[in-house]
């Protein structure tokens, strides 16, 4: 027997608790014709609202709606949650009024004639404010030199737009997150393009590991919304690309490497036209700070690194996963075993006659600087890494002792400075167990005598020539880095060996560079077994 067809108001009181159903039915967007069409989430947004949570970040490419569908919510939320208030940040004035513009032409095409009891009606409305009749605010302002957004009041929404623009995005969090309602309802959604590395970038990188109550949201810039925005412009694409190639397409038998991985990646061959298309008069750091394939691409700003970004993606899709606990069980000695997974890394085990050659930088195993091991084969494969704030300097010993052991006595290169230095004195001054395989620098006094002295000479320098060496090294592909967090450092590193942002660090680079250093000078004062 059919079900009884829904009356009219069964289907509205359905469409009031279902805010994708409220979108769809209710609220209206102008298209890229300038026409008023039903608002119907695209794949990524209805991702985004299905599996938001309390506290979102979404790193967005542009145009693809995410500000949209916040502001659609914003109202939805106001006109069925009575005495509720709702916060919009912008980062700057015009946009401020933009988004308000938005969100009070939604609001104003809504169909009150036909169903009034639905939707409360408007008591005030000025440039930044909506004030509804059932006591609903919803309110528009700017980031700028306003510290107190949150105080004395309480949101159950607040959308942060272009918030990696902020002058003080931390500030601005230090005081709406108090100001959250305490319902399951109520929630703080970022929403930004990237603005290089900053709190921002820093909050969103904690977020993506887990290590934020922020939830974190990336979507690439072949996301299938982007192929229905962008559909003039692909055409426009495909055109270009067919008149430069004797009429043909792309084909799949035509894609250069860093093109098959995207198209691996499920990236159209359209979406691959439009791309080389917009490459043919924008950097290609630039075009990632837009449109990127992978979330650490949108933080790329050109000109800021020591080493070539494209490089350092390209090696960051081709890493070695470390290898696990129960695979290196009765591999490695007990005191490296307890630093698996929570600093040390083993990317291949040892071979039999194989030549290793490492770097070390030692820090005071405080909770500033990373004490790291960087170690290669002679083949220029990263076999390890070890990065840790926490061990002391005679601890930190022990390990480098036994994971040089480990790797066939390992040839290490050691920065000579304060603690270098005294890392240097136990590894070759144990009288029960001296370590012999360690770089020695020539050194020459004012009446020209020279000896050798154990450690590589920090000097701006044999610094700039490391430096010099490793960029070199890394670009034409004579070594393969298989630690991300190196480089992640990587796209930070600037002349003058110092990181420019706050929040990053430059160890694992240090150790990075020491071990080119020790692959360069060839040497091994042991036997290998």
């Amino acid at each position: 027997m059919a079900r009884p067809a829904m009356t009219t108001s069964q289907k509205l009181k359905k469409i009031m608790c279902d805010f994708e159903l409220f979108s769809t039915n209710f609220i209206k967007i102008v298209d890229n014709d300038g026409e008023l069409i039903p608002f119907k989430f695209n794949d990524q947004q209805k991702e985004f609202v299905n599996s938001w949570d309390r506290y979102n970040f979404v790193l967005k490419p542009r145009q693809l709606g995410f500000t949209t569908v916040s502001l659609a919510y914003c109202l939805y939320m106001a006109l069925t949650n009575p005495n509720t208030h709702y916060l919009i940040v912008s980062y700057e004035g015009k946009g401020a009024q933009d988004l308000f513009e938005k969100i009070k032409r939604m609001n104003d095409n809504l169909p009150r004639d036909r169903f009034p009891s639905a939707f409360p009606s408007v008591k005030r409305e000025n440039r930044d404010e909506l004030l509804f009749e059932n006591g609903s605010r919803i309110v528009s302002t700017t980031a700028g030199g306003n510290k107190d957004l949150g105080r004395g009041r309480t949101f159950m929404y607040v959308l942060l737009s272009e918030a990696a623009f902020y002058d003080d995005l931390q500030g601005v969090l230090t005081t709406i997150e108090p100001a959250l309602m305490k319902t399951e309802k109520a929630k703080i959604v970022i929403e930004t393009t990237a603005n290089g590395f900053s709190y921002a970038q820093q909050l969103y990188d904690s977020a993506k590991k887990g290590r934020s109550k922020y939830k974190a949201f990336f979507f690439p810039f072949f996301s299938s919304a982007y192929e229905k925005q962008f559909r003039y412009d692909i055409e426009l694409a495909i055109k270009w690309y067919k008149e430069n190639n004797k009429g043909k397409r792309l084909s799949a038998k035509d894609l250069d490497k860093e093109e098959q991985v995207l198209h691996d990646m499920d990236c159209s061959l359209n979406m691959l036209m439009w791309r080389a298309y917009t490459l043919q008069d924008k950097d290609k750091n630039v075009f990632y700070q837009e449109y990127r394939a992978y979330d650490i691409q949108a933080f790329i700003s050109t000109g800021i690194s020591v080493f070539d970004q494209s490089k350092i993606l390209e090696q960051l899709n081709h890493t070695l996963p470390p290898l696990t606990r129960d695979e290196l069980k009765g591999e490695l000695p007990d005191e490296l075993m307890q630093y698996i997974g929570r600093g040390l890394e083993i990317y291949h085990f040892t071979k039999r006659g194989k030549r290793y050659y490492g770097g070390v930088d030692v820090a005071a195993g405080g909770q500033g600087d990373f004490s790291t091991i960087t170690i290669f084969n002679s083949d220029g494969e990263q076999v390890a890494s070890f990065n840790r704030n926490d061990v002391p300097v005679y601890r930190f010993n022990d390990v480098v002792r036994a994971l040089g052991k480990y790797f066939n006595y390992a040839f290490f290169v050691i920065e000579r400075n304060g603690f270098g230095t005294s890392l240097l004195e136990r590894l070759r001054k144990d009288t029960d167990d001296p370590y012999l395989n360690l770089y020695r620098h020539r050194h020459f006094d004012a009446k020209g005598g020279s000896d050798y002295k154990l450690g590589f000479p920090s000097t701006a320098m044999t610094k700039s020539q490391a430096t010099t060496d490793t960029k070199e090294a890394f670009e034409t592909g004579l070594i393969h880095i298989n630690c991300k967090e190196t480089l992640t450092q990587m796209q930070t590193y600037s002349d003058g060996g110092k990181n420019r942002y706050d929040g990053h660090h430059s160890d694992l680079i240090i150790s990075l560079m020491m071990g080119v250093v020790g692959l360069k000078a060839n040497r091994y004062y042991v036997d290998v077994a």
